[in-house]
């Protein structure tokens, strides 16, 4: 009991720390000194896993990071060999695991390999299964605003049975997600999409546990605006559907299962960041709104659930990733203990130009992050963990 709650307390103080974002620690929550009993024996640390020139890639992008259930951590991100711009590039998907909590890395894996300009893959997304079974989610071919059905932007799903070791050949699922052969009539008004790197989700409350999802941009023909749809399977990963719309003017997006069962949407905008709830397990949408709290650049970011009142802890706590600016910088945490209704409290990641970042929750339920770095303008993979104690004032 004594471990929970300071466990409670020290993330809770998320905001204690942000040189640029203060906000005043919680009346009740005692300091480091008042809580001898709480022993914690990890400490901060951070990895670079791939720095320009690296592997003869000039440059590494699109962070994807996702603990598995033996407690191993696995990451994907974006080889980008000769530029740091998205598809049509030639760009290269490459996996890699840790089995000691993040401080060593396993040599890449190639899990999609590119063989030129339109012959690429990139933005990896990863969920893992109840069967066990991985599923990573991503897209090749043609770029995002250049997509048609003739020349499309195309979508792929790929699995790995032995923990991300190995991986099976891509599987394409463009044509059910979109076009004139898609499933849901709607998308047959669209001309690309592309799942939304880092995680997904598996519910795991309700009528729909084992359901896995992805949030997807969508983008409609004779425009250059997307909306959000959420790509969903019942089977493991064998075949799949799509919601209705999940928001008008989306783009890249995340979701989070709440403890009362809806589904929370949060999509990338420029300004406000957008969000949108869901009862019936992802497959319709609510009413849109914005979290005026979160006012960041259109960037993407991910979404972490660390404390769950349903699940024997004792306050419910929600973590989103993003810039917190309007610039492509300060990549920070912010904190919710409401379930998203608001977000109040915010810890700095990385102070300096930074974009994408994923998140895990990790055996020693330590924070993992994911996050990519570009101090000196080349992008680069860094991994970091954030211990509980390391957030706990003087």
């Amino acid at each position: 009991m004594k471990r929970t709650l300071s466990l409670v307390l020290c993330i809770l103080l998320l905001s204690s720390s942000c040189k640029k974002n203060e906000s005043k620690p919680l009346a009740e929550t005692p300091s480091a000194a008042d809580n001898p009993a709480f022993v914690d024996t990890a400490t901060f640390f951070e990895v670079r896993l791939y720095a320009p020139g690296d592997y003869g890639s000039s440059n590494w992008r699109i962070p994807a990071l996702l603990c598995l259930e033996d407690g191993s951590l696995l990451s994907v991100c974006d080889k980008r060999k000769y530029n740091e711009s998205d598809l049509p590039e030639d760009i290269d998907l490459v996996a890699s695991r840790s089995i000691d909590g993040g401080r060593t890395w396993s040599e890449p894996v190639t899990l999609a390999q590119g063989t030129g300009r339109k012959h690429g893959y990139g933005d990896a997304a990863l969920v893992q299964c109840e069967n066990g079974d991985i599923i990573c989610a991503f897209a090749g071919g043609n770029g995002y605003f250049a997509s048609s059905e003739v020349d499309p932007i195309r979508t792929y799903v790929c699995r790995s049975t032995d923990g991300g070791r190995t991986w099976g050949e891509p599987l394409e699922v463009t044509s059910q997600l979109w076009g004139s052969q898609a499933t849901n009539s709607v998308c047959k008004n669209y001309r690309g999409c592309f799942f939304s790197s880092g995680n997904g989700l598996r519910l795991r409350r309700g009528n729909h546990a084992g359901r896995v999802m992805f949030a997807v941009p969508m983008l409609r023909n004779g425009e250059n605006v997307s909306d959000n749809f959420v790509v969903y399977s019942d089977d493991n990963g064998h075949t799949w559907n799509v919601s209705f719309r999940a928001y008008k003017g989306g783009d890249e997006a995340k979701l989070m299962e709440l403890t009362d069962g809806r589904l929370l949407l949060s999509t990338r905008q420029n300004g406000a960041r957008g969000y949108n709830i869901s009862t019936d397990g992802g497959e319709r949408w609510g009413q849109q709104g914005r979290w005026n709290e979160m006012t960041t650049n259109a960037c993407n970011g991910d979404m972490l659930r660390v404390m769950a009142i349903d699940q024997g802890d004792s306050i419910d706590l929600l973590l989103h990733s993003l810039p917190n600016s309007m610039q492509r910088e300060n990549v920070s945490l912010f904190a919710s203990r409401d379930e998203g209704a608001s977000w109040q409290h915010v810890k700095t990641l990385f102070e300096g130009p930074s974009v994408y970042s994923s998140l895990t929750l990790m055996p020693n339920r330590c924070v993992g992050v994911l996050l990519e770095k570009n101090p000196d303008g080349a992008c680069e993979i860094w991994f970091q963990q954030w211990p509980v104690r390391e957030l706990l004032p003087e």
